[in-house]
């Protein structure tokens, strides 16, 4: 899968509303009541990509999950990206 150009992913950015581009990925931090919760949004955020064969990085600081996507493979940012994170917004 290719990656897109920028104007591609600018315009796929109004899909998923809550991401960003922050250094050629696209990143969203999600915010829970409490470290327990964010580790089971982590573990289903795990069974997509393992489902989609595409894993995110992801960070976790006590009530909150960065999520950062990119397709290493194809150099940048791909409709792979967009459909984990349109994903991981339904698990909220």
């Amino acid at each position: 899968m290719p990656a897109l150009a920028d104007h591609e992913i600018h315009s796929r950015l109004v899909t998923v509303p809550d991401w960003q581009i922050e250094t050629g990925e696209l990143v969203r931090t999600f915010l829970f009541k409490d470290f327990r919760a964010s580790l089971a949004f982590v573990n289903k955020v795990g069974d997509l990509a393992e489902a989609a064969g595409h894993h995110p990085d992801i960070d976790i600081r006590y009530n909150k999950v960065r999520l950062a996507l990119v397709t290493h493979d194809a150099g940048g940012i791909t409709q792979k990206d967009f459909d984990l994170a349109a994903a991981a917004d339904k698990l909220c």
